[in-house]
């Protein structure tokens, strides 16, 4: 086998970052270590300090200057060394091994779906690589996560802040379940808690519990006094639980997510995110851009978790993302779509008065498209406020019978 320090020096990326003695190449698939032998990465942060950089990769760094070295500032925390704080990542560590055996397997599934467009977006913006293991706690890197505080998608943002990022959420599109647009928004966010204040550790604690709120606690506690991984530990009591908890949190997943087997676990296959962009000149039901594709309706809405009623918003090209390999069919089998075939379903909230016969005459459908397409409802007690699937296309109107 290559030895790994001759292996990366072939990288086509020229950045490497350093941490607890093992040179990561920021970018490799699943943000790979490739470390020698006589350096394996630590299967625990829990050792006091960071050990020196193995011999031989301090060389190597020598004899090829053209190599950009980066420390990954977040896992070279100096606050590795104190014991308070390793006890919490060990507390962490037996929860993501134990409490959470059961997630873990499908975290790590889906994480190793996105690997590629995390840690190519973290290494862009010169961000610690270590920061890929982020939507792992926040979501499972599920992309249609959603908190019981209304946080969504796989960097579980706010509305508010979403919206104060570029991303839109609306009644038919939430950008915060694009993986694409969530992941440039969380990247840029994080630039910025950093830049504010001075330290990862108080980055994460205000992406987690808002900087409002680390603001508040800095300036009555400590006014004046620069930021760093130290002074949030110092304040951490002052924090709500959750975000007291939250860095030691992170690091008990790095612990675990980076050598997975050591831990127990096996990662899950779930499907890439591989994709080609196509556009769609209006309104367009998902259903029927999978059938333009010649894909199943499921690998659809598994690359655009962002379309939240199944459709494209109208009056608007959208871009719409099919599986690898299949734009250039779609394209041509979807300029054969007539118009008005292009949206299968709409819903229709019942109006105050409104019957089965109003609402069939509206759409030009037959009431009897309506039962078929939702079985629950009973006719003659149909509810104000009642949410209806109207089939509009013919072809979906027959699909409905046929079911």
């Amino acid at each position: 086998m290559e030895p790994p320090v001759e292996k990366m020096l072939r990288h086509p990326r020229r950045r490497v970052f350093v941490a607890a003695g093992v040179l990561t190449v920021a970018g490799c698939a699943a943000g790979a270590s490739l470390a020698p032998s006589a350096a394996r990465p630590q299967a625990s942060l829990a050792s006091p300090g960071l050990p020196p950089v193995d011999r031989r990769i301090e060389l190597a760094l020598r004899e090829h200057p053209e190599l950009e070295v980066r420390i990954d500032e977040l896992v070279a925390s100096p606050m590795m060394g104190d014991p308070e704080f390793r006890a919490a990542v060990d507390g962490w560590v037996r929860y993501w091994s134990q409490g959470a055996a059961e997630a873990v397997p499908d975290f790590l599934g889906r994480m190793e779906s996105y690997a590629s467009l995390v840690d190519s977006s973290l290494l862009a913006a010169d961000l610690p690589p270590s920061l890929r293991y982020l939507p792992f706690i926040e979501s499972g890197y599920n992309p249609r996560a959603a908190s019981r505080a209304s946080a969504v998608g796989m960097w579980q943002f706010m509305s508010a802040t979403a919206g104060g990022l570029g991303m839109q959420v609306s009644p038919l599109i939430d950008e915060r379940r694009d993986p694409e647009k969530s992941t440039a928004g969380a990247v840029k966010f994080l630039a910025d808690l950093r830049e504010e204040f001075g330290s990862w550790f108080l980055a994460l604690a205000a992406y987690n519990g808002g900087p409002n709120r680390v603001r508040r606690v800095m300036n009555r506690y400590a006014p004046d006094t620069p930021g760093s991984d130290s002074l949030f530990w110092a304040l951490r009591r002052h924090f709500p639980a959750e975000t007291r908890e939250f860095v030691p949190k992170l690091f008990g997943a790095i612990v675990v997510a980076s050598n997975p087997n050591d831990h127990g676990h096996e990662r899950n296959e779930h499907p890439p995110f591989r994709f080609d962009a196509v556009t769609v000149p209006d309104a367009t039901s998902l259903d029927v851009i999978a059938r333009a594709a010649s894909v199943e309706l499921e690998d659809i809405e598994h690359l655009n978790p962002q379309f939240v009623r199944g459709m494209t918003p109208p009056g608007r090209v959208s871009t719409v993302r099919v599986p690898e390999g299949t734009g250039a069919a779609f394209t041509a089998a979807y300029a054969l779509v007539p118009a008005n075939e292009r949206v299968s379903f709409v819903e229709h909230r019942v109006a105050n008065g409104e019957t089965l016969s109003h609402i069939a005459l509206r759409y030009g459908v037959r009431v009897a498209d309506i039962q078929a397409a939702n079985p629950r409802v009973r006719p003659r007690a149909l509810r104000v406020g009642t949410l209806l699937t109207v089939p509009v296309a013919p072809s979906a109107r027959t699909a409905v019978r046929g079911s």
